[in-house]
């Protein structure tokens, strides 16, 4: 018999005894096993026509260095659930300086988690090595993987197999391996099943895995709102025992994860989640503040417009900036403590700027604001004060500042919200689409807006001397 036969025969019947012992052992924990459910490419949907040119070169160029090469994760996910991924992400058991020697465009990066990045002209493949379970007899464990006393990863370069790299993964909707090899469907945690209920399940016991890492606590309220989904009893109920975890999670990722939050098209969905399982109040806890105050339905009500508003122009394609929605989360906070300074005796210009002062400084504990994005938020804010004086040239002088539009609309999401009278929005809108005798005759109708001029007072005269 051909020795290609025997192999075809060996892989088949290894394959069937894969299916046979996944199903009497559906009663166990899908979290817990090993063996896989491989289905193949006949019983799944995935084909290669939706994974990109650049993933393919990756996985092609791993497998023929004789190295195993599985797309992985949010892709396989997305594709299953009707949607267009919008990255590439691939496991292999290759280590990080074998796939940078296998590819001349990649570059490792990582310190906590080491990866490497593919560059396919403007297209970035995300390379990961199959990594091990926590051992404590691991002899790398030392040198490779370290934890903090609360259970926090600092650490964690331990390369295993990829039953214990799928075990490691966070979510089972993220789990599912696709192989180059022969196109088949790896699925070791249930994956398939969880999506196809929408069901957002946690891999391993919770109190352990976000301990591991807080920050799972917000993707798992990111991928509820992004996918639609709903997150199962066992994976939500510990959250808000735990959110305070997220205090020690460095505020350059926080403000990563913030903005995919928010600015991925599902902002509001992502708000909502958020307070659900009571996590907002650590990533902003002075707008939090503010939400629990008195006008904390007119400040909620801004918020979910600046969001609305921000995913219509997401699914339009058009151009969205942090600075922005972190403009209009800053903003309660910033009222609340611009009061004290007027009922001080400050003028509004020189509260409203200790407010901000105050409320960045406070706000990049918990995440960072990058000075190209406060610089931009002073300026809409500072705006807000001006926009009310219109007399003689200042309005045109307003609409040349590079922020005007900006702070336009935060101006009318502040009417919206019902925090300023209505009114001067409108006007600020009828003003732009008006041509110069229009807008000259807008700015007269408003009257003497102005300051009154003062009289120049007259020195009196020095009194002539006598002759």
């Amino acid at each position: 018999m051909p020795r290609k036969l025997i192999k075809s025969i060996i892989t088949w019947l290894n394959q069937l005894l894969e299916h046979v012992t996944g199903w009497f052992g559906k009663g166990s924990d899908k979290t817990e096993t090993n063996s896989p459910q491989v289905i193949p490419r006949d019983q799944h949907p995935i084909s290669r026509q939706q994974i990109s040119r650049a993933a393919l070169n990756v996985l092609y160029g791993l497998h023929k260095a004789g190295f195993e090469a599985f797309l992985v994760g949010g892709c396989l996910r997305d594709i299953l659930s009707g949607r267009e991924p919008k990255d590439f992400d691939v496991s292999t058991d290759a280590t990080p300086e074998q796939v940078h020697r296998i590819f001349k465009r990649s570059r490792i990066i990582g310190r906590r988690f080491q990866i490497v990045h593919v560059r396919f002209g403007r297209e970035v493949i995300e390379v990961s090595t199959f990594r091990a379970m926590n051992k404590d007899e691991n002899p790398d464990k030392q040198q490779h993987h370290a934890h903090e006393e609360t259970g926090l990863v600092l650490r964690d370069n331990t390369w295993g197999s990829i039953e214990e790299d799928a075990q490691r993964r966070d979510f089972t909707c993220n789990a599912l391996y696709y192989n180059i090899a022969d196109f088949t469907l790896h699925d070791f945690t249930g994956s398939l099943q969880d999506i196809e209920n929408k069901r957002i399940h946690l891999i391993g016991d919770p109190q352990t895995r976000y301990r591991e890492d807080p920050v799972r606590m917000l993707r798992a309220a990111r991928f509820a709102a992004k996918l639609g989904f709903h997150i199962d009893k066992a994976t939500s109920d510990p959250i808000p025992e735990l959110a305070e975890l997220l205090l020690q999670v460095p505020s350059a990722r926080l403000f990563d994860e913030v903005l995919k939050l928010f600015l991925s098209g599902h902002a509001r969905a992502s708000y909502e989640q958020l307070q659900n399982l009571h996590l907002f109040r650590f990533l902003f806890p002075g707008t939090q503040a503010a939400l629990d105050g008195e006008q904390g339905p007119v400040w909620e009500d801004m918020l979910l417009a600046a969001m609305d508003n921000t995913d219509r122009r997401l699914a339009v394609d058009k151009p969205v900036t942090p600075a922005f929605i972190y403009a209009v989360l800053l903003w309660p906070e910033i009222q609340q403590r611009m009061g004290g300074y007027l009922s001080s005796g400050l003028p509004p210009a020189q509260a409203l700027h200790k407010a901000a002062t105050r409320a960045l400084n406070d706000q990049i504990k918990h995440t960072a604001i990058p000075r190209r994005f406060s610089t931009v938020m002073r300026e809409m804010w500072e705006l807000q004060l001006r926009m009310d004086k219109r007399a003689g040239r200042r309005a045109d002088a307003l609409m040349e500042h590079p922020r005007f539009r900006a702070a336009y609309d935060f101006l009318l999401l502040r009417e919206q919200a019902g925090e300023i009278k209505p009114g001067l929005g409108d006007w600020w809108t009828r003003y732009q689409e008006e041509d110069e005798p229009g807008r000259r005759q807008m700015v007269s109708d408003l009257g003497n807006q102005g300051p009154a001029k003062k009289r120049r007072r007259r020195r009196p005269r020095k009194p002539k001397a006598d002759s």
